[in-house]
Protein backbone atom coordinates (compact mmCIF):
# COMPACT_ATOMS: atom_id res chain seq x y z
CA UNK A 1 0.00 0.00 0.00
CA UNK A 2 1.37 3.32 -0.77
CA UNK A 3 0.64 6.96 0.55
CA UNK A 4 -0.87 9.58 -1.32
CA UNK A 5 -0.79 13.26 -0.25
CA UNK A 6 -2.36 15.60 -3.42
CA UNK A 7 -3.04 19.27 -2.94
CA UNK A 8 -3.50 19.36 1.19
CA UNK A 9 -3.58 23.12 2.14
CA UNK A 10 -4.59 23.95 6.06
CA UNK A 11 -4.81 26.99 7.86
CA UNK A 12 -4.88 27.69 11.61
CA UNK A 13 -6.06 31.30 12.13
CA UNK A 14 -3.93 33.79 9.26
CA UNK A 15 -1.59 31.32 8.96
CA UNK A 16 -0.88 28.64 5.87
CA UNK A 17 0.40 25.52 7.76
CA UNK A 18 0.30 23.75 4.46
CA UNK A 19 0.07 25.32 1.01
CA UNK A 20 -0.34 22.77 -1.33
CA UNK A 21 1.86 19.73 0.13
CA UNK A 22 1.58 17.36 -2.26
CA UNK A 23 3.81 13.80 -2.57
CA UNK A 24 4.00 10.21 -2.57
CA UNK A 25 5.78 7.01 -0.39
CA UNK A 26 5.99 3.90 -2.33
CA UNK A 27 5.97 0.58 -0.99
CA UNK A 28 9.40 -1.13 -0.03
CA UNK A 29 10.98 2.76 0.66
CA UNK A 30 11.83 4.52 3.46
CA UNK A 31 10.71 7.83 2.23
CA UNK A 32 12.52 10.62 4.67
CA UNK A 33 9.94 13.47 4.97
CA UNK A 34 12.55 16.36 6.30
CA UNK A 35 12.42 20.69 6.98
CA UNK A 36 12.79 23.23 9.33
CA UNK A 37 10.41 23.67 12.20
CA UNK A 38 7.10 24.54 11.14
CA UNK A 39 7.68 23.65 7.79
CA UNK A 40 4.08 21.65 8.06
CA UNK A 41 6.05 17.63 8.73
CA UNK A 42 3.56 17.36 11.57
CA UNK A 43 0.49 18.45 10.24
CA UNK A 44 0.27 16.38 7.11
CA UNK A 45 1.17 13.41 8.85
CA UNK A 46 -1.92 14.34 11.23
CA UNK A 47 -4.32 14.71 8.22
CA UNK A 48 -3.23 11.67 6.97
CA UNK A 49 -3.72 9.55 10.00
CA UNK A 50 -7.35 11.56 10.03
CA UNK A 51 -6.32 13.33 13.22
CA UNK A 52 -6.72 16.70 11.48
CA UNK A 53 -8.67 17.98 8.59
CA UNK A 54 -7.21 19.88 5.49
CA UNK A 55 -9.20 22.56 4.08
CA UNK A 56 -8.32 21.25 1.01
CA UNK A 57 -6.64 18.38 -0.86
CA UNK A 58 -6.90 14.52 -0.35
CA UNK A 59 -4.67 12.01 1.90
CA UNK A 60 -5.23 8.65 0.77
CA UNK A 61 -3.54 4.64 2.05
CA UNK A 62 -3.95 2.62 -0.36
CA UNK A 63 -6.34 4.49 -2.52
CA UNK A 64 -8.66 5.72 0.83
CA UNK A 65 -9.00 8.07 3.27
CA UNK A 66 -7.69 7.06 6.87
CA UNK A 67 -11.65 7.13 8.34
CA UNK A 68 -12.90 4.98 5.73
CA UNK A 69 -10.37 1.83 6.09
CA UNK A 70 -11.31 -1.41 7.69
CA UNK A 71 -9.28 -2.09 10.60
CA UNK A 72 -7.15 0.68 9.97
CA UNK A 73 -4.36 -0.55 12.40
CA UNK A 74 -3.81 -3.55 10.48
CA UNK A 75 -3.44 -1.11 7.21
CA UNK A 76 -1.20 1.85 8.92
CA UNK A 77 0.96 1.65 12.15
CA UNK A 78 1.74 5.12 13.57
CA UNK A 79 4.25 6.81 15.95
CA UNK A 80 3.76 10.82 16.60
CA UNK A 81 4.49 10.71 20.05
CA UNK A 82 6.40 8.35 22.55
CA UNK A 83 4.56 9.78 25.32
CA UNK A 84 1.02 8.50 24.28
CA UNK A 85 0.73 6.19 27.03
CA UNK A 86 -0.33 5.68 30.30
CA UNK A 87 2.87 5.41 32.89
CA UNK A 88 1.41 3.15 35.56
CA UNK A 89 0.97 0.50 33.11
CA UNK A 90 3.85 -2.12 32.39
CA UNK A 91 5.14 -1.79 28.15
CA UNK A 92 3.43 -5.33 27.95
CA UNK A 93 0.09 -3.62 29.41
CA UNK A 94 0.04 -1.05 27.89
CA UNK A 95 0.20 -3.19 24.19
CA UNK A 96 -2.01 -5.30 25.39
CA UNK A 97 -4.64 -2.66 25.94
CA UNK A 98 -4.06 -1.61 22.28
CA UNK A 99 -3.89 -5.03 20.97
CA UNK A 100 -7.26 -5.70 22.28
CA UNK A 101 -8.77 -3.03 20.73
CA UNK A 102 -7.53 -4.76 17.12
CA UNK A 103 -8.47 -8.02 17.77
CA UNK A 104 -5.38 -9.42 18.70
CA UNK A 105 -3.77 -11.79 21.31
CA UNK A 106 -1.36 -11.80 23.44
CA UNK A 107 1.18 -13.66 21.52
CA UNK A 108 1.75 -11.08 19.29
CA UNK A 109 1.95 -8.35 21.80
CA UNK A 110 5.07 -10.94 22.86
CA UNK A 111 6.04 -10.59 19.36
CA UNK A 112 6.49 -7.31 18.57
CA UNK A 113 7.81 -7.11 22.04
CA UNK A 114 10.89 -8.70 20.48
CA UNK A 115 10.84 -6.87 17.55
CA UNK A 116 11.10 -3.50 19.17
CA UNK A 117 14.18 -5.20 21.13
CA UNK A 118 11.89 -4.24 24.40
CA UNK A 119 12.57 -7.89 26.25
CA UNK A 120 12.25 -8.34 29.91
CA UNK A 121 11.68 -4.45 29.97
CA UNK A 122 8.78 -5.29 28.61
CA UNK A 123 7.34 -6.04 32.11
CA UNK A 124 8.55 -2.81 33.53
CA UNK A 125 6.39 0.42 33.93
CA UNK A 126 6.58 3.01 31.33
CA UNK A 127 6.87 6.03 34.02
CA UNK A 128 10.49 4.40 33.96
CA UNK A 129 11.60 4.38 30.58
CA UNK A 130 14.16 6.53 28.95
CA UNK A 131 12.53 8.50 25.97
CA UNK A 132 14.75 5.85 23.59
CA UNK A 133 12.96 3.30 25.35
CA UNK A 134 9.73 5.26 24.88
CA UNK A 135 10.09 4.82 21.44
CA UNK A 136 11.06 1.80 20.95
CA UNK A 137 7.59 1.10 22.66
CA UNK A 138 6.01 3.19 20.07
CA UNK A 139 7.59 1.19 17.59
CA UNK A 140 6.16 -2.41 19.02
CA UNK A 141 2.36 0.03 19.12
CA UNK A 142 3.01 0.93 15.69
CA UNK A 143 3.88 -2.70 14.45
CA UNK A 144 0.64 -4.49 16.42
CA UNK A 145 -1.40 -5.29 13.49
CA UNK A 146 1.57 -5.81 11.23
CA UNK A 147 0.51 -2.61 8.86
CA UNK A 148 1.99 -2.43 5.32
CA UNK A 149 2.23 1.50 6.37
CA UNK A 150 4.24 2.71 8.73
CA UNK A 151 4.46 6.37 9.43
CA UNK A 152 7.15 7.34 12.12
CA UNK A 153 8.11 10.59 13.94
CA UNK A 154 11.32 11.54 15.21
CA UNK A 155 12.53 7.69 15.73
CA UNK A 156 15.98 8.55 16.16
CA UNK A 157 15.11 10.80 19.17
CA UNK A 158 16.43 9.80 22.36
CA UNK A 159 18.21 6.69 20.78
CA UNK A 160 21.73 5.93 22.28
CA UNK A 161 24.66 5.11 19.48
CA UNK A 162 23.27 1.15 20.16
CA UNK A 163 19.55 2.49 19.77
CA UNK A 164 20.39 4.35 16.80
CA UNK A 165 22.31 1.26 15.27
CA UNK A 166 19.38 -1.02 15.37
CA UNK A 167 16.70 2.13 14.36
CA UNK A 168 18.52 2.49 10.90
CA UNK A 169 18.86 -1.62 10.55
CA UNK A 170 15.38 -2.16 11.44
CA UNK A 171 13.43 0.62 9.56
CA UNK A 172 15.51 -0.49 6.40
CA UNK A 173 14.44 -4.36 6.95
CA UNK A 174 10.61 -3.09 7.33
CA UNK A 175 10.95 -1.26 3.77
CA UNK A 176 13.06 -5.02 2.35
CA UNK A 177 9.41 -6.50 3.95
CA UNK A 178 7.90 -4.33 1.00
CA UNK A 179 6.29 -1.96 3.21
CA UNK A 180 5.60 1.61 3.11
CA UNK A 181 7.89 3.83 5.82
CA UNK A 182 7.26 7.61 6.05
CA UNK A 183 10.17 8.87 8.65
CA UNK A 184 10.53 12.32 9.51
CA UNK A 185 13.90 13.38 11.36
CA UNK A 186 15.88 16.20 11.84
CA UNK A 187 19.21 13.89 11.91
CA UNK A 188 20.42 14.62 8.45
CA UNK A 189 22.90 11.96 9.01
CA UNK A 190 20.43 9.28 9.92
CA UNK A 191 18.39 9.74 6.89
CA UNK A 192 21.52 9.40 4.76
CA UNK A 193 22.49 5.86 6.19
CA UNK A 194 18.33 5.23 6.12
CA UNK A 195 16.50 6.65 3.73
CA UNK A 196 15.97 5.45 -0.41
CA UNK A 197 13.54 8.91 -1.17
CA UNK A 198 13.75 12.38 0.55
CA UNK A 199 11.03 14.70 0.63
CA UNK A 200 12.50 18.13 1.74
CA UNK A 201 9.35 20.39 2.80
CA UNK A 202 9.46 24.17 3.46
CA UNK A 203 6.23 26.89 4.38
CA UNK A 204 3.88 23.81 3.78
CA UNK A 205 5.29 23.26 0.89
CA UNK A 206 7.24 20.32 -1.64
CA UNK A 207 10.63 21.59 -1.98
CA UNK A 208 12.76 18.75 -3.15
CA UNK A 209 11.45 14.97 -3.90
CA UNK A 210 14.03 13.03 -4.94
CA UNK A 211 16.10 10.10 -4.03
CA UNK A 212 18.83 10.25 -1.52
CA UNK A 213 21.35 9.49 -4.13
CA UNK A 214 19.99 12.20 -6.61
CA UNK A 215 20.08 14.81 -4.42
CA UNK A 216 23.57 14.27 -2.66
CA UNK A 217 24.51 14.19 -6.46
CA UNK A 218 23.59 17.76 -7.31
CA UNK A 219 24.66 19.40 -4.29
CA UNK A 220 27.75 18.25 -4.69
CA UNK A 221 28.43 19.95 -7.90
CA UNK A 222 31.61 19.80 -9.63
CA UNK A 223 33.51 21.12 -6.68
CA UNK A 224 36.98 19.21 -5.86
CA UNK A 225 38.96 18.71 -2.81
CA UNK A 226 42.33 19.35 -2.41
CA UNK A 227 44.75 18.80 0.37
CA UNK A 228 48.17 20.85 0.45
CA UNK A 229 50.86 21.98 2.60
CA UNK A 230 51.27 25.08 -0.51
CA UNK A 231 47.92 26.23 -0.03
CA UNK A 232 49.10 29.72 -0.62
CA UNK A 233 50.85 28.78 -3.77
CA UNK A 234 47.62 25.92 -5.22
CA UNK A 235 45.61 28.49 -4.92
CA UNK A 236 47.79 30.92 -7.25
CA UNK A 237 47.97 28.32 -10.01
CA UNK A 238 44.35 27.23 -9.91
CA UNK A 239 42.65 30.45 -10.16
CA UNK A 240 44.80 31.62 -13.02
CA UNK A 241 43.46 28.49 -14.69
CA UNK A 242 39.66 29.93 -13.75
CA UNK A 243 39.21 27.86 -11.17
CA UNK A 244 36.74 29.13 -8.18
CA UNK A 245 39.11 28.21 -4.95
CA UNK A 246 38.08 28.47 -1.24
CA UNK A 247 40.02 27.67 1.77
CA UNK A 248 38.40 25.15 4.47
CA UNK A 249 41.44 24.81 6.98
CA UNK A 250 45.08 25.34 6.48
CA UNK A 251 45.60 22.28 4.42
CA UNK A 252 42.06 21.61 2.98
CA UNK A 253 40.90 23.73 -0.50
CA UNK A 254 37.94 23.09 -2.83
CA UNK A 255 37.95 24.08 -5.89
CA UNK A 256 35.21 24.26 -8.30
CA UNK A 257 35.15 24.56 -11.98
CA UNK A 258 38.49 21.77 -12.93
CA UNK A 259 37.96 18.30 -12.83
CA UNK A 260 40.14 16.54 -10.60
CA UNK A 261 42.54 15.14 -13.30
CA UNK A 262 43.53 19.00 -14.58
CA UNK A 263 44.01 19.97 -10.93
CA UNK A 264 46.40 16.93 -10.66
CA UNK A 265 47.82 17.85 -13.76
CA UNK A 266 48.21 21.80 -13.10
CA UNK A 267 49.78 21.23 -9.49
CA UNK A 268 52.06 18.66 -10.86
CA UNK A 269 53.65 20.88 -13.78
CA UNK A 270 53.53 24.07 -10.98
CA UNK A 271 55.81 21.64 -8.67
CA UNK A 272 53.24 22.14 -6.45
CA UNK A 273 53.24 19.34 -3.50
CA UNK A 274 49.29 17.76 -2.61
CA UNK A 275 48.47 14.60 -0.90
CA UNK A 276 44.77 14.17 -2.38
CA UNK A 277 42.58 15.41 -4.91
CA UNK A 278 39.19 14.35 -5.10
CA UNK A 279 35.59 15.15 -5.95
CA UNK A 280 33.72 16.45 -3.72
CA UNK A 281 30.63 14.33 -2.37
CA UNK A 282 28.48 16.36 -0.48
CA UNK A 283 26.45 14.75 2.86
CA UNK A 284 22.96 14.83 3.37
CA UNK A 285 22.83 17.91 5.78
CA UNK A 286 25.21 19.59 3.15
CA UNK A 287 22.59 19.47 0.70
CA UNK A 288 19.74 19.86 3.13
CA UNK A 289 20.72 23.15 4.16
CA UNK A 290 21.31 24.35 0.41
CA UNK A 291 17.87 23.59 0.14
CA UNK A 292 15.90 25.16 2.86
CA UNK A 293 17.43 28.10 2.96
CA UNK A 294 15.29 30.21 2.55
CA UNK A 295 12.37 28.09 4.09
CA UNK A 296 11.80 30.42 6.97
CA UNK A 297 10.34 29.22 10.08
CA UNK A 298 6.77 29.84 10.78
CA UNK A 299 4.61 28.91 13.95
CA UNK A 300 1.46 27.87 13.30
CA UNK A 301 -0.85 28.50 16.14
CA UNK A 302 -2.09 24.01 15.94
CA UNK A 303 -2.92 22.89 19.23
CA UNK A 304 -1.00 20.30 20.66
CA UNK A 305 -2.33 17.07 20.81
CA UNK A 306 -1.35 14.03 21.79
CA UNK A 307 -3.99 11.64 20.63
CA UNK A 308 -3.13 8.44 18.39
CA UNK A 309 -5.24 6.40 16.34
CA UNK A 310 -6.80 3.64 18.05
CA UNK A 311 -4.19 4.77 21.03
CA UNK A 312 -4.32 6.11 24.04
CA UNK A 313 -4.44 9.86 24.95
CA UNK A 314 -1.41 10.86 27.28
CA UNK A 315 -2.40 11.92 30.71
Amino acid sequence: MEIEVRGLRKRYGGTAALDGMTFGVREGEVTGFVGPNGAGKSTTMRVVLGLDEADEGTALIGGTPYGKLRDPLRKVGALLDAAALQPSRSARNHLLWLAHAQGLGARRVDEVIEQAGLGSAGRRKASGFSLGMRQRLGIAAALLGDPPVLMLDEPFNGLDPEGIAWMRGFLTSLAAQGRSVLLSSHLMSELQDTADHLVVVGRGKVIADTSVSELIGAASGDRVTLRTTARSDAMTVLARAGATVAAIDRETLTVEGLPPEDVVRLLGGSGVPFSEVSSHRATLEEAYMELTRDAVEFRATEPVRHDLPGGEPAR
